[in-house]
């Protein structure tokens, strides 16, 4: 009796009974999570198909899996993009996305302000492969053509960088990149689709932390690339062997997350502009980053390659005093709380010094213009005049 019980409980209600859904009038408005490793298969032709691409199907969750599939379809479509694939980490997706691209004897040309640890990886880590990095300064897109070399195959950027809030010519880099044979691949996390859509203007490859506005609950870690179909291709064997799939369960909420971003960063953004418009008159703050403001010298780069009057949420403040003053107003910041991370639905700070650009020295921070004063705020979807009043609070005894 307990073998039939054992053998009862290992089968009944399993994967088999996806082919009776399938005959029904009914589908789950919302689609389930498919919590499984690895796919059933009817005979060994059909594993042959699916192999060599002559069938739709799924074999193994580190390939592929629905969930994966259906987020980095919903993300292709609102980039305009031809194809899209989603990672365990937004280090993943840059990191597969530029392997994918390049070998030893090649030459990358990068912006200089760059997250952390892209920072690292192609300062250090890359190298070890024979690849040569050059870091040279976007904001005259002449530096990105002066730079170019005959084995140069990728330029490479940020929309937004963090944390100096700098915006380059999108379209200047991407022609330099082509009329040279190279790819164009930038980091549009900061900004996210709903602010800027690189593709528009010649971006090859699109790569985002998904962990920040696409996922925007601080509840999933991720990474995304969205592009062309030939380069996704390539990118996509790498993500395959290297195993960095993103898992059923954060695919499924990532995608849900999806469905509120355009209201989650056009909120942000609008209390971001009302913010750096307050700060840039504290009399505690010496340097307000954001290009929403006329001040910024990125501000017309911004207009003509930004979406509906819309900057981000991200911005970044010198404080008087520096890093005498930093702890200080970080304690007294109230609901905004000390995270080393962004673009949650709540208001947050960081300390880029030590929390995201922490590989840097303290040579490569003087040089790359970032201070120790320096506080980068993640603006959140409460009351503007709630953030304000928190911040001017923190700053007021800086003289």
């Amino acid at each position: 009796m307990s073998d039939i019980f054992s053998t009862r409980l290992a089968h009944s209600g399993d994967g088999q009974e996806e082919k009776v859904l399938r005959e029904y009038k009914s589908v789950p408005e919302v689609q389930p999570v498919y919590m499984t490793s690895v796919f059933a298969f009817d005979d060994i032709e059909s594993v042959d198909d699916i192999y060599e691409g002559k069938a739709d199907g799924y074999i193994y969750s580190r390939i592929k899996h629905p969930n994966s599939d259906a987020v980095a379809k919903v993300l292709a479509d609102i980039e305009g993009a031809e194809d899209g694939a989603v990672f365990s980490s937004g280090m993943a997706a840059i990191v597969t996305s530029i392997i994918s691209v390049v070998k030893a004897g090649d030459h990358i040309i990068s912006a200089p302000v760059l997250y952390g640890g892209v920072r690292d990886y192609l300062e250090n880590e890359i190298k070890r492969f024979g690849v040569e990095v050059t870091f040279t300064d976007f904001s005259d897109p002449e530096n990105i053509r002066k730079a170019v070399r005959p084995n140069t195959k990728l330029v490479y950027t940020e929309t937004i960088s963090n944390p100096l809030i700098e915006v380059p010519d999108i379209e200047a880099a991407a022609k330099i990149a082509h009329e040279n044979g190279a790819l164009f691949f930038i980091d549009n996390t900061f900004a996210s689709p709903i602010v800027a859509n690189p593709i528009r203007f010649g971006a090859d490859v699109v790569l985002y932390s998904a962990t920040k506005y696409l996922g925007g609950h601080s509840d999933l870690v991720g990474g995304a690339a969205v592009g062309k179909k030939d380069i996704l291709a390539l990118i996509k064997k790498k993500l395959i062997l290297y195993g960095a799939t993103l898992g059923p369960a954060e695919s499924w909420l990532l995608a849900r997350s999806l469905r509120t971003l355009d209201l989650r960063v056009t909120k942000q953004s609008e209390n971001a502009l009302k913010v750096a418009k307050y700060l840039e008159t504290d009399p505690a703050v010496s340097k307000v980053y954001y290009a929403g403001l006329e001040s910024s010298p990125y501000h017309k780069l911004a207009d003509k390659f930004f979406n509906n009057g819309l900057y981000g949420g991200m911005l970044s403040v010198d404080i008087k005093g520096g890093v005498k003053e930093v702890e200080n107003v970080v304690k007294k910041l109230g609901f905004i709380k000390n995270v080393p991370s962004l673009a949650g639905t709540s208001t947050s700070v960081s300390y880029p010094a030590k929390t995201s650009h922490r590989a840097y020295s303290r040579e490569e921070l003087d040089k790359a213009g970032i201070t120790l004063g320096l506080l980068r705020f993640s603006i959140g979807i409460e009351s503007a005049d709630d953030i304000i009043a928190a911040i001017k609070e923190a700053l007021k005894d800086i003289k």
